[in-house]
């Protein structure tokens, strides 16, 4: 089975999301035929790839960082055909009407097919004057109707690069360079928004059965975004509501087509299905976790030490360290031996200055007596160090583990923990319930004295500690490995196969040889038995 495997800033780059869901994929279903077709976000990122497998046998990039003008100017019918789609398009965005915008997008991915890319095309006066029509037209949303000149400008500008894959040679068949998505039996894009836009063009012009997987929902991080980024004084809301609705359109586009989804949590699940999808078409599949990696730690009867909380993660404000340190504070009043080992795998430099700045304060240096060296029962440190020199080795420095976060999508450091056979105490955030399961305790966001609470009853109840560890392990075993997520995808990619795809060609999959494919003798038709001269037929 050939995949086209779709991807955004992820792999096959060294750096990036879903880098190591994907190459743990590929490498799990070596008989099956992969092509990346990869966009990346930055010149830096696509300097490092991982080492890839025999069977991906062809890879293709494209930037979504680099201006993408190829020097094309339309002549003036073609002109009049791109703002015709334009209008249908932006008509769409402005009003919230998903027919308009789906009529306007495979217009112009036609239009893109057939001329080449529309980077000149979308910054004339003529697409400024149809997004400005669109904005005032009865209908438009509130907020879209008071964009000035400037934030028509710069919404033009960040459409440009979502539409960029329209312009890319990807769908093309071309016995030469080895075929396009056209060929591909199956698409499997590994996020939603622009990354799976390739596969909504090659599901559109050759009936290629499209998968979409999430394990973070692009439409949610394009929010979460708006609200880091664009959310400063001074910055336009007409922007903000243009581009939200641009993310949600393309969104329910993709996922009112797609022939199946897979989110990776229930909270991913809610999303699809307030957007469109439709039930018979998702399942869930959960992210696979490397269990070997975990199981010295798991296993080992030694529990870690009963005075020590650890937290692993990012040091940046989603995980709320802050709240963990208060709340440590509260442990410490109850409990004066305890220490906290925070173990930070990457960092927000500014956020983790002023973590160690308060840990400082809250925490004076203690010393045992007057001429031995205080120190702080909060500690950070990084995995690799001389007393935690794996990841599993930081988990198992303390009996419980310690998740604090206020934003949280699938939590991978809880899934770590669990595999460790920790206790684990957890904000009720993102999909965390879903992955606990009850074999550790959950209390709210934001609640320092419940998190302190929570802590101490682990603490004080070292056999209760252990049972839940011991269940956590026997949970994450069954549902988060790499071995069920690869079965799962092989089931999917079969199920979607045998569904049939129809292709507007009438082409059945597999109604050719595969070796048909390879240069050589293999492509000659001595396979096929000899057709009968005329001679022999008189």
């Amino acid at each position: 089975m050939r995949i086209g495997l779709l991807t955004e800033g992820g792999y096959p780059y060294a750096t990036g999301e879903a880098r190591l869901w994907c190459d743990r994929l590929v490498r799990g279903l070596p008989q099956h035929e992969f092509e990346i077709y990869a966009l990346s976000r930055s010149a830096e990122q696509e300097r490092a790839r991982v080492p890839l497998p025999e069977h991906v046998t062809r890879v293709r990039t494209a930037p979504l960082w680099a201006p993408a003008d190829d020097g094309r100017t339309y002549s003036r019918r073609e002109r009049r055909r791109f703002v015709d789609c334009f209008k249908e398009l932006v008509r769409g965005i402005c009003a919230g009407e998903a027919q308009p915008f789906a009529a306007g997008l495979y217009g112009l991915a036609g239009l893109s097919r057939e001329q080449g890319g529309m980077y000149a095309a979308l910054r004339s006066e003529s697409a400024v004057r149809a997004l400005e029509s669109a904005c005032r037209a009865p209908g438009a949303a509130r907020t879209v109707q008071t964009a000035q000149v400037a934030d028509l400008l710069e919404f033009v500008d960040e459409l440009e690069v979502v539409l960029r894959p329209l312009s890319l040679d990807w769908y093309e068949e071309n016995a030469r360079a080895g075929g396009g998505l056209g060929e591909a039996d199956i698409c499997h894009a590994t996020a939603g928004g622009v990354g799976a836009l390739p596969g909504l063009l090659a599901k559109r012009f050759f009936g290629v059965p499209l998968l979409v997987t999430e394990y973070g929902v692009q439409l949610r991080a394009h929010y979460l975004t708006q609200l880091d980024t664009h959310g400063e004084p001074g910055t336009r809301p007409a922007v903000r509501a243009l581009l939200a609705a641009l993310h949600l359109r393309l969104a329910t586009e993709i996922y009112a087509r797609a022939d199946f989804l897979t989110p990776g949590n229930a909270h991913a699940r809610r999303w699809q299905e307030r957007c469109g999808a439709t039930r018979e078409r998702l399942r869930t599949v959960h992210p696979g976790m490397e269990a070997d990696r975990f199981a010295t730690v798991g296993e080992a009867a030694d529990c870690g030490d009963p005075d020590t909380l650890v937290w692993v993660g990012r040091a940046e404000p989603a995980k709320d360290l802050i709240a963990l340190l208060h709340a440590f504070a509260e442990v410490r009043l109850a409990a004066p031996g305890t220490r906290l080992r925070i173990f930070a795998t990457a960092v927000v430099p500014d956020y983790l200055a002023g973590c160690r700045a308060l840990a400082a304060q809250l925490f004076p240096d203690e010393a045992a007596d007057s001429v031995t060296v205080g120190e702080n029962p909060v500690t950070f440190e990084e995995i690799g160090g001389p007393d935690a020199p794996t990841t599993a080795e930081a988990y198992g420095a303390g009996r419980v583990v310690v998740l604090s976060s206020v934003i949280e999508g699938f939590p991978n450091t809880l899934v770590e923990a669990m595999l460790c056979g920790r206790a684990t105490v957890s904000t009720d955030v993102g999909a965390v319930c879903e992955v606990i399961g009850g074999t550790g305790l959950v209390v709210p966001p934001r609640n320092p004295r419940a998190l302190a609470e929570a802590c101490l009853s682990l603490m004080r109840d070292p056999e209760r500690a252990q049972r839940l560890g011991a269940a956590a392990r026997a949970r994450a075993l069954e549902l988060f490995t790499v071995e069920q997520n690869v079965a799962a995808f092989q089931e999917i990619y079969l199920r979607l196969l045998a569904k049939g795809s129809v292709r507007p060609d009438g082409e059945i999959p597999f109604a050719s040889p595969p070796e048909a494919r390879v240069p050589g003798h293999w492509t000659s038709p001595t396979w096929a038995p000899a057709e009968p001269s005329p001679e022999a037929a008189v």
